[in-house]
């Protein structure tokens, strides 16, 4: 950042009350967050990723004329109080309700959940979106699961560790795809089965890139993966409840994060509304065992994020984003503090 201070960038459904894109300040002992500022540029930011570099975030609108929109974070000139600037339009992406984005090979990704597609967008080198997709690579398929499966619900993609591939989570087909882009246009390499019903719905590779962790919305639990970079295959090991006991019904997990050591996985359930602590066993990693759940200081925990010793919870419903600081032995967190944001939807660490 410009004055060398982190900030954090918090989505929300304006549809539900939002303000937008909130931009805080993180405090670097504690990682409490400060609210600075906010824009209402676009309709549902409600997924938003960072360039590489800092400077531009990207956002989806998750709207039925879906769209992806970038902003300027900093720049030549001082922006006040990290308040995000939009550049140029929003970018329709061909397809409806995009719920999560990433950067590949110079475009911007988007997760389709309403068409149950993958849109690409180009980047272009100080970057602005180019004017229109350069592709749309439609899924087919379904599931068992009556009504959330009678139809492809993309739902995740972001870039395998390797750079080399793009990675999606289908929660209507029960499946993750492997994809290539070349030359802008997107293209499926290979499509990894899971349980049916299921409904993977993120994903989060291990520190090292051996391994995928995929969250189950409509059976909440994680399956392990094997992750081949060299030939972009997926290979399912075990499956591991992420509660104790027999779910409720309305029991839906939604984030999944990897701990930076490895030893860890977190993730989150709205209704239940507790984070689940999971550690990474087995001599290759391949097994999860369930550690013990806590509240996620809200209700409704729709995103996490991870960032050096904190998590951090987006919690929809009650309005606020929490954040907690993990204990480096057991990966237990413990609750730090949260701040007011209405219809929170994502947090990114910039």
């Amino acid at each position: 950042m410009a004055d060398g201070g982190r900030r954090a960038y918090i989505g929300s459904f304006t549809a539900a009350g939002g303000p937008g894109i909130v931009t805080a300040e993180v405090d670097p002992g504690s990682g409490a967050l400060t609210v600075l500022s906010s824009v209402n540029a676009v309709q549902d930011p409600s997924y938003l990723t960072l360039a590489p570099d800092g400077r531009t975030l990207y956002a989806v609108s998750e709207t039925a004329d879906g769209a992806v929109a970038a902003y300027r974070v900093d720049g030549d000139k001082p922006v006040p109080a990290g308040r995000p600037v939009p550049v140029g339009r929003p970018v329709p992406v061909g397809g409806s309700g995009p719920t999560h984005l990433g950067l590949f090979d110079g475009h911007v990704l988007t997760a389709n959940y309403g068409s149950g597609s993958v849109t690409a967008v180009p980047v272009r080198p100080d970057g602005a979106l180019a004017r229109s997709a350069s592709s749309v690579l439609r899924h087919s398929g379904a599931g068992p699961h009556t009504p959330r499966q009678q139809a492809p619900h993309a739902h995740h993609v972001q870039p395998d560790p390797s750079g080399r591939w793009a990675v999606s989570v289908d929660l209507g087909t029960d499946s993750v795809r492997v994809c290539t882009l070349t030359d802008g246009a997107l293209a499926l390499h290979r499509e990894t089965a899971l349980r049916p019903g299921s409904g993977p719905r993120h994903l989060a590779f291990h520190p090292d890139g051996s391994r995928a962790y995929v969250v189950n919305e409509l059976s909440p639990s994680v399956t392990v993966c094997r992750w081949d970079a060299a030939s972009g295959v997926l290979t399912p090991l075990s499956e591991t409840p992420v509660l104790p006991g027999a779910p409720a019904r309305d029991a839906y997990p939604s984030g999944i994060v990897a701990s930076p050591d490895g030893r860890f996985v977190w993730t989150a359930t709205r209704g239940e509304d507790v984070l689940s602590v999971l550690a990474v066993e087995g001599a290759e990693g391949e097994e999860l065992r369930l550690v013990t759940t806590v509240h996620c200081g809200g209700h409704w925990p729709r995103a996490l994020t991870a960032s050096g010793g904190s998590l951090y919870v987006a919690n929809e419903r009650s309005g606020d984003v929490t954040w907690f600081a993990v204990d480096p032995l057991t990966g237990v967190p413990r609750r730090g503090g949260s701040i007011r944001v209405t219809a929170a939807s994502c947090v990114v660490l910039g």
